[in-house]
């Protein structure tokens, strides 16, 4: 009975002073000792428990921001906006007063701050430690983490004057520092601080050496594209090699011939795919780097995505082909970038000759993949730069341009729409392939111009199209995608003030608050009107009144002098029944007509603002408004 009691307090959180309360009312009854010490007891169990929960219930808030953040520089390409993330995490997390992170400069032999946050003093912000110097430099020479309750009173660290005046012009009391390592080599220091006393928890050091580890990826990620030319080196230094040992293996040999040829005839990855299954025999499956079928070959057994992922990291470690339930799996690489996978099914005991065989089909696949996206790059940066020349040139033939398109299978002589695309913190090299890769297949044009993402396509419905390229781009970029569009029209000459026209909506749909979608410079209500260079007046009226205009011309009614009164009256019922001298239930039935006619949402702030200007224009276009 007494136990049920410190189990309903558990249930439902209690805070700890209530687990007194079973105590105080059983002294209160004059319970007996033992009575009394089993309570005692209960009430110390209790609270080990709620502790217990509450441990893990921060630990899991802890790894659920951990997992946040990962996916939070995932989107972010930048190194700086990467580390500035970072900092002001590791600030959040800790609940601490300052955060900073402190970068090693090979030149000098010291370090220097690199991002603050939370930072007021100029000179802390400047300051530079030197190797075992104060409790950043002991933690860079040392790579291991340090922390202090009270910095310039604990003896440990090596003080200077320079770095105790910055400390203390900044008024930092506790710090705690974690190395960024790469390898075994430490590039900086992580550190969390505040302006009072207070000790770090275990806890605290493992998050923030956590949140060191994530800003030590990210700037590793700046070497990447010295990595790529290094990986097409190895590349073509394996190519090399496998080539010179061809020769020890007929069956290889003859298979790599065949692969070669296809390539230099043309031949594609189902091309390749198909060599390699009448040599070695089986059912062969071609993935790209996100798992994606782009050949198959016979009727492959299918493969769990868990396996597969594995098989594959085992694959590009070992540079060769490995075996994972039942199939034969070769990654598709180019030294550290990863393009996709062959999976071999119905042919488990392959010979060393027929795992090479494989293995150069693999290599053989990244060529062609590699090729195929240099094409491509190399398409989209001539549509581009064509799509430049229409928005910047205007000194440019027309003639010379419609040409230009044409050869690229743009005819600028149909109707055609332009777009701009607001993609917000997206990967824009990804934006772009997915751009391009639109306008090829759509006939069009895409490029980079100010800043936005541009497409031309012919359509004649920018609208509709712009509303279906921001749920596309948006899909593609998990991420919301606005877009603006303009038309349609022909013709090289109005390409520049479609764009301009396009990019217009665009902020209008941001001024009116909606990210994550499309429309035409039509669509967007009195914005729209207002940026427009040729204002549609006929056409926002009817687009805004136009079903209340028709009601009341066929029924001959005049439910628009009752939405006029009703505005005027400030929308109160009892003043527009006045004005009008009907009942109110007239007025009622009236305002439910109009609700029938344009929609239930029409008394929404924003509706209710393009409706008057409506009212008003109509008056104005009408030459009756007083």
């Amino acid at each position: 009975m007494f136990w049920n009691e410190f189990l309903r307090l558990l249930t439902r959180d209690a805070p700890a002073v209530e687990f007194e309360g079973p105590l105080l009312a059983a002294r209160t009854r004059g319970e007996r000792p033992e009575v009394i010490a089993e309570l005692e007891e209960g009430k110390r169990l209790a609270l080990q428990i709620r502790e217990t929960l509450a441990s893990r219930q921060r630990r899991e808030g802890q790894l659920t921001a951990l997992f946040e953040t990962a996916g939070d520089l995932a989107r972010l390409t930048d190194l700086d906006s990467v580390l500035h993330a970072i900092v002001r995490r590791a600030r959040q997390l800790l609940g601490t007063d300052v955060a900073y992170l402190s970068m090693h400069d090979p030149e000098r032999g010291d370090t220097y701050m690199r991002v603050t946050d939370g930072s007021t003093s100029a000179a802390f912000q400047r300051v530079r430690l030197g190797l075992g110097e104060g409790l950043g430099g002991l933690v860079a020479q040392s790579g291991m983490p340090y922390f202090t309750s009270n910095y310039m009173s604990d003896p440990q660290f090596r003080h200077t004057e320079s770095i105790n005046s910055a400390v203390d012009q900044e008024g930092l009391v506790s710090i705690l520092g974690v190395p960024l390592q790469i390898g075994q080599r430490v590039i900086g220091v992580l550190f969390a601080a505040n302006r009072t006393e207070r000790p770090f928890t275990r806890e605290e050091v493992a998050l923030l050496g956590s949140l060191g580890a994530h800003a030590a990826v990210a700037i590793d990620q700046t070497r990447l594209l010295d990595e790529t030319r290094a990986a097409l080196a190895e590349l073509n230094t394996a190519n090399r090699l496998l080539q010179q040992h061809s020769e020890a293996v007929e069956r290889a040999s003859a298979a790599h011939d065949k692969m070669a040829q296809l390539v230099l005839t043309g031949g594609g990855v189902a091309d390749v795919a198909m060599s390699t299954v009448e040599v070695i025999g089986g059912a062969l499956l071609v993935l790209d780097e996100q798992d994606h079928e782009l050949a198959r070959v016979g009727e492959p057994a299918g493969v769990q995505p868990k396996a597969l992922a594995g098989a594959v990291a085992a694959s590009r470690a070992r540079g060769r082909a490995v075996r994972e339930s039942g199939h034969w799996i070769a990654a598709v690489s180019a030294g550290t970038q990863h393009l996709g996978a062959l999976v071999l099914s119905g042919n488990q005991d392959l010979e060393e000759a027929d795992q090479r065989i494989l293995e150069r089909a693999a290599v053989v696949t990244a060529l062609l993949l590699l090729a195929r996206r240099s094409g491509a790059e190399a398409e989209s940066r001539v549509r581009g730069e064509l799509l430049d020349d229409l928005l910047r040139r205007a000194d440019l033939a027309p003639a010379t341009l419609a040409a230009r398109a044409q050869r690229l299978g743009a005819d600028l002589d149909v109707p055609y729409s332009v777009f701009v695309a607001d993609i917000g913190d997206a990967d824009r090299q990804r934006a772009m392939l997915a751009a391009n890769h639109l306008a090829r297949t759509r006939l069009g044009l895409a490029g980079s111009f100010d800043g936005a993402l541009v497409l031309l396509l012919p359509t004649e419905g920018p609208g509709e199209e712009a509303a279906a390229l921001a749920r596309e781009l948006g899909s593609v970029l998990s991420t919301e995608v606005t877009v603006g569009g303009a038309g349609p029209t022909s013709g090289a000459r109005d390409v520049e003030p479609a764009y301009r026209e396009a990019r217009r909506c665009l902020g209008a749909l941001r001024t009116l608050g909606r990210v994550g979608d499309g429309a035409s410079s039509a669509e967007v209500g009195f914005l729209g009107l207002v940026l427009s260079e040729q204002p549609d007046v006929a056409g926002f009226v009817g687009a805004q009144l136009g079903p209340i205009l028709e009601y009341d011309e066929r029924r001959g009614t005049d439910l628009l002098s009752t939405l006029e009164t009703y505005f005027a009256c400030s929308s109160n019922l009892a003043r527009t029944k006045d004005a009008l001298h009907v009942h109110v239930n007239t007025v009622t039935q009236r305002l439910d007509r109009i609700s029938q006619l344009i929609g239930e949402g029409w008394q929404s702030p924003e509706t209710t603002l393009e409706l008057q200007l409506a009212l008003r224009l109509h008056r104005l276009w009408q030459g009756s408004y007083s």
